[in-house]
């Protein structure tokens, strides 16, 4: 069975769950493989990465590349 069937075949199956104990559990163990997985594929950024990114901010803040955060929050509350 190839991914994109196993993928259908999972939701399906989770589809008919009744318990939500069960549902819990797999969302819980979803989230917790997800974070393993990014960790895992994480790597830190070099120095020379980690100055031009703040060459980068510096340059967006001299040059009124800026959101302000009650702009950004209103248009996140937006979003619902």
């Amino acid at each position: 069975m190839d991914l994109e069937a196993k993928k259908i075949s999972f939701v399906q199956e989770f589809l008919r769950l009744q318990n939500e104990e069960i549902i819990n559990g797999l969302e819980k163990m979803l989230h917790k493989r997800k974070a393993e997985l990014l960790e895992k594929e994480m790597k830190p950024m070099t120095m020379q990465q980690f100055n031009d990114e703040i060459d980068q901010a510096l340059e967006d803040s001299k040059n009124g590349r800026l959101t302000k955060a009650s702009d950004l929050k209103s248009k996140v509350q937006k979003w619902s």
